[in-house]
Order: C-alpha cells, then structure tokens, then sequence
C-alpha cells in the first residue's frame, strides 16, 4: 500500500514510524513540539510522543552538542535545526565531537545522530536563510551527508539516516518541501544511502544532480534536442562512484548541477573522480552550472542567483558541441 504524499507529509511520516518502532529515538530542536516546526515537518508528533519530541533552546551549539552524549548513551538523537545557515553555530560541534566520537574511542561509542536541516532557497527567506552547504560537511571524515528529491526517497532516506550507526546531516530542499506529490509505501521503507538514481536514460550527456536541482536538470532534459541522462545522487556522503562513472563513460559527456557556490562546490569534487575513473570517455570537458561565489542575495535577486532548467540546458548544449 502506498499514501499520496508531498516530502514535508513524507519526512513527518519517517519520524512517526521510527518513533514508534524505536523507543531509542528522541526528537529534538526549535519549535519541534508544539508548534511542529517552521515547516510543520514535526506537526502533531508531541501528541503522539510527548516524552520523546522536545523543544530546545535557540542555541545550536548546544542542540548539536546535546546529541553527542545522548548517542554515547543510548539514545538516537534526531534534531532539527531550522534552516541549514544557522547549523554553522554547531559545525564545530557536528566536526570537533560528532564525527570524531567513534574514531576518538576506539570504537567504544558511537554518535547515531540525524540531523535534519531545511536548504537552499527559492521561498523568499531571510539571510542566513536560503544556504546550500553540503561541500563542507562533505569535507568532515565521518560524517554522511543525504539530500532527497522526491517525497518517496524523503521517506527512504530518512529512516535509513535514523538507523545508521553514524552521524547523518539530512538535507531537506525547502523549495520542494511542498511542491509535489507522488506515491510513497506506507509503512517499512527504507532507500539504502550511497546509491544513486537514474531519473531519466539517456545515451548522449549525463547531467548530475541532488536535491532540488534533480527538478531543474529533469526540465532540462526534456527540453533538450538530445538524449540526456539524469542521475540523482541522493546521498554526497557516501557518493555512488559506479554509478557516476558508469553513466559517465556510457555518455561521454556531463554537466553537473548544484545551487551551492561554484568555488569548492561539490561539483569540483564529481569532476575529479570523472577524471580519475572515465577520462578517456570524455568527448569534452565537464560542465558545471552553480550558484554565484556571492553571498545568497535577498528577495529581488534570488532567482538570478539560483540554477534554473534554461542554465543547465545551455550547459548540455555547450558540451554537445564540444
């Protein structure tokens, strides 16, 4: 069985189910419980678990380092943090502590951490509001890094992030969070992290995307006079390198999507393990199309900033005539 559903109904249902098949599993953050959430992701979960869903502090440092002693004691720490630019305010606690605990003890404790943080823009937000910084907690060993697309994979990911033994940051795309609806399995399911999904066959170019860019790079594919492949990653950390590659040398071109700056983006990142594993497969360099290395601009120029379909398919157009 199956539930219509958009990705804000399919997050709070992952939640619901793992609350009440783990009793380990404590939610946590601003505004969590009885205003369920800026997004209403958490909407009416205090009822259900009044003991285990949990307002906090406007204090990120300390929402972060909480869930440091509640996964060495047992517990499975689930907090929110409102949107991805004030998680900055627990980074060193997310790489001094959280990633560090299982390394630093030999094993002995561990830190099953999931936190979910809303990113990206494309809702009219406040500064601070609208950042995409998947690049940088990429770059902490021993942190995973998940970004959905769809309310199916919301779901998946999601509760596959809350069983993981280690720490997860759960990136969920704001502008998505009600913007479709598709079928998702009611009950147990699980989308393994690591594995990538192809959105679209193609035998042309491969364009690369995760989170709401996957929306942009599909558009674009279907405008495209070519046949245009699209491979959602799903998960930067881990990164599904069969996947990519295999697209990759099979294409023989790609571009790759992210609403994070250019400099340092990820894109980099996928560009240098193309190199590494399907060089000789290229028919021309890869393309990157990205966000601007300025600060996310207020209201009047967010959608200049942003990706769109037009961008990335002039990129696939440049590399059909390299």
């Amino acid at each position: 069985m199956a539930s219509e559903l958009r990705i804000v109904e399919a997050v709070r249902e992952a939640l619901r189910e793992e609350l009440a098949r783990d009793e380990s599993v404590v939610v946590y953050g601003e505004d969590v419980g009885v205003n369920g959430g800026v997004f209403r992701a958490t909407e009416g979960l205090i009822d259900d678990f009044p003991d285990r869903v949990v307002d906090t502090p406007l204090a990120e440092s300390a929402i972060i380092g909480l869930g440091v002693g509640l996964g060495a004691s047992g517990f499975t720490p689930v907090p929110e943090i409102q949107f991805q630019g004030f998680l900055y305010q627990g980074f060193h606690q997310l790489q001094q502590h959280v990633a560090r605990i299982r390394s630093r003890t030999r094993g002995r404790y561990g830190c099953p951490m999931t936190v979910r943080t809303p990113y990206g823009g494309g809702i009219r937000a406040l500064e601070h509001h609208s950042e995409s910084f998947e690049a940088g907690f990429a770059n902490v060993p021993g942190l995973k890094v998940v970004v959905p697309a769809t309310p199916s994979d919301a779901k998946g990911l999601l509760t596959a992030s809350i069983r993981d033994p280690d720490p997860v940051v759960f990136m969920e795309p704001t502008r998505l969070y009600r913007a479709t609806r598709e079928d998702v399995p009611d009950g147990d399911h699980v989308v393994p992290l690591g594995e990538a999904r192809t959105v679209r066959e193609g035998d042309d170019v491969t364009v690369v995307a995760w989170g709401a860019m996957v929306r942009e790079a599909t558009a674009a594919a279907e405008d495209a006079d070519a046949s245009v492949e699209v491979l959602d990653l799903r998960s930067i950390v881990p990164l599904d390198d069969d996947a990519l590659v295999e697209s990759v040398r099979k294409t023989g071109r790609c571009v790759v999507v992210h609403e994070a700056p250019r400099t340092a983006g990820m894109a980099a990142e996928i560009i240098a393990r193309i190199n590494d594993e399907a060089f000789y497969h290229l028919e021309t360099a890869v393309e990157r199309v990205t966000g601007y290395d300025v600060p996310y601009p207020l209201f009047a120029r967010e959608d200049d900033y942003r990706p769109d379909a037009d961008r990335v398919l002039a990129a696939v157009e440049r590399t059909l005539d390299g």
